[in-house]
C-alpha cells in the first residue's frame, strides 16, 4: 500500500485528536510537526505510537520540503498567513501532493476566498476537514434508507445540534481571533452535516441551493463563568465587554434545483451545555422514515464513587469535553471513529494519493463560511436573510460580524 506522508501545522488540541485517530488509518504518516506550542510533545506520541519518523521543523518551508502533504490545524486567525508559506514552498519545489484545512475554513467570505485562490495558484488539492459528514452513524443511516428515500422520496428536515461547556484554548473565546462564538466555532458542523443529510441519493454535496437563513445568537452565561475564569484570565480580553455567543440557534431552507421542492436544515450549538460532555446529535425524517443519532448514547456506562474519584487525573478519558470524574459516565470506546475522524483522514489520503480534492474541499468550505456569515447576519439585524439576492451575496463578500469586530455587547446584550 503506497504510504502518504503527513505534516502538521499547529499541535493542538485538534492537532492531537488527529494524531490519535491516525493510529486506524492504514498507508498515513506523520512525518512533521512545526507549532509555536507543544510541538516536541506531539512528536513523542507519533513516534510512541509509531505513527511515523515524526519530527520538529523550524518553520512551513522546511516542513512542506519533508512530507506529501500538509495540515494546518493552526487557530483561525492564523491561517492565511501559513497557507501563504505553503504556497511559497510549493513554488521553491516542495511536492506538496495536497493540503488540508481545519474547519472552519475562514473567518469571513474574503479570508475564505484568499485561502481559496491561494490553493489554487499552487495547483494543490485541498481537503476541508469537516468530520460530522464523516461519522460512520450519518454514514450508515443513509445507506439503510437509500431504498427508502428512492422510493418515498428524500429526507426534508434535517436537525443538527453539537453542545458542550466550552472549548479549551483561550483564544476561541476572543471574538477577533476565532471570528465569533458558538456560530462560527460549531454552527459551521451543524450546518453543514444537515446540508449532507437533506441532499438526495446519487448527488453532490452542493447539490441543493441556499434559498434562506433566520439565526438567533445569545449570551446565556454574561460574564466569566467560574469554572472557566483561569482560562479566560489567560485570554486577556474582558470577556464582558468583548463577549461572543455561547448559544446560537437557526433555520436554513434548501431547495431542490430539479424538483423545485424547499426542505429545512434546523441547527442548535452550544458552549453552555452543562452535562457529560460534548452531545452531538443529528435528526433525518422524511416522508414515513427517520432516524436519529446521539452521541451520549453508549454502549459503555462506567460508575466512579466519590471515594475512588481521586484517582481519575483527566475526566476526558472517558469523554471528549467530559465535565466530571465521577458519578454514572458516558463512556465512548472510540470517539475518534465514531466523530468521523478516522474516515476523514483516510477519504483524504486516497485523495491525495490519486492527485485529486477530497470528498469536501474548500470550494465547498467557502459555501459553509457563507452561511455561518449570513447566520451571523441574520442575528445581526433579526430577520431572514434571502440567499438568492445578488446584493446579499455581494454584501457577504466583505461582512465582519459586529461580534467578531468586538462589538458583541451591541447583539447579545440588548
Amino acid at each position: 500500500m503506497e504510504t502518504l506522508k503527513l505534516g502538521f501545522i499547529g499541535a493542538g488540541f485538534i492537532g492531537n485528536f488527529q494524531a490519535t485517530a491516525m493510529k486506524q488509518v492504514r498507508g498515513l504518516e506523520l512525518v512533521g510537526v512545526y507549532a509555536l506550542k507543544w510541538a516536541e510533545k506531539l512528536v513523542e506520541f507519533a513516534q510512541a505510537n509509531g505513527l511515523g519518523d515524526c519530527k520538529v521543523y523550524p518553520n512551513v518551508a522546511e516542513l512542506c520540503k519533508n512530507c506529501d502533504a500538509v495540515a494546518v490545524f493552526a487557530p483561525n486567525f492564523a491561517r492565511i498567513e501559513l497557507v501563504e508559506q505553503i504556497v511559497a514552498a510549493a513554488k521553491a519545489g516542495a511536492e506538496l501532493k495536497g493540503i488540508i484545512c481545519e474547519k472552519p475554513l475562514a473567518r469571513t467570505v474574503s479570508e475564505g476566498k484568499k485561502l481559496l485562490a491561494l490553493a489554487k495558484e499552487a495547483k494543490l488539492p485541498t481537503a476541508y476537514f469537516e468530520n460530522q459528514i464523516h461519522m460512520k452513524p450519518i454514514r450508515k443511516a443513509l445507506a439503510q434508507l437509500e431504498p427508502v428515500q428512492k422510493s418515498m422520496g428524500p429526507i426534508s428536515l434535517a436537525r443538527s445540534a453539537e453542545e458542550h461547556a466550552g472549548p479549551h484554548e483561550p483564544w476561541f473565546w476572543d471574538p477577533t481571533q476565532q471570528g465569533g462564538g458558538v456560530l462560527s466555532d460549531m454552527g459551521c458542523h451543524s450546518i453543514a452535516v444537515s446540508w449532507f443529510v437533506l441532499t438526495p441519493v446519487g448527488r453532490p454535496v452542493d447539490f441543493l441551493e441556499p434559498v434562506s437563513i433566520n439565526a438567533e445568537t445569545a449570551l446565556l452565561k454574561w460574564g466569566r463563568p467560574k469554572y472557566r475564569k483561569e482560562l479566560l484570565d489567560r485570554m486577556g480580553v474582558d470577556y464582558a465587554k468583548v463577549p461572543a455567543e455561547d448559544f446560537c440557534t437557526g433555520m436554513v431552507t434548501f431547495r431542490n434545483p430539479e424538483t423545485r421542492q424547499l426542505v429545512k436544515a434546523q441547527f442548535t450549538n452550544s458552549w453552555m451545555y452543562d452535562k457529560q460532555g460534548l452531545r452531538l446529535v443529528m435528526e433525518g425524517l422524511g416522508p414515513g422514515y427517520a432516524f436519529e443519532v446521539n452521541s451520549l448514547r453508549s454502549p459503555l456506562e462506567v460508575f466512579i464513587s466519590d471515594a475512588a474519584a481521586e484517582a481519575v487525573a483527566d475526566a476526558e478519558t472517558a469523554l471528549e469535553k467530559a465535565t466530571a470524574s465521577r458519578g454514572l459516565l458516558t463512556v465512548q470506546p472510540n470517539e475518534l471513529d465514531l466523530y468521523g475522524y478516522v474516515d476523514e483522514l483516510d477519504d483524504m489520503r486516497n485523495a491525495f494519493l490519486a492527485g485529486k480534492d477530497a470528498f469536501l474541499n474548500w470550494e465547498y468550505g467557502l459555501e459553509i463560511t457563507k452561511l455561518v456569515l449570513a447566520g451571523y447576519m441574520s442575528a445581526e439585524r433579526r430577520m431572514t436573510i434571502d440567499l438568492t439576492d445578488p446584493a446579499i451575496q455581494k454584501e457577504l463578500e466583505s461582512y465582519t460580524p459586529l461580534i467578531a469586530q468586538g462589538k458583541g455587547a451591541e447583539v447579545l446584550c440588548k
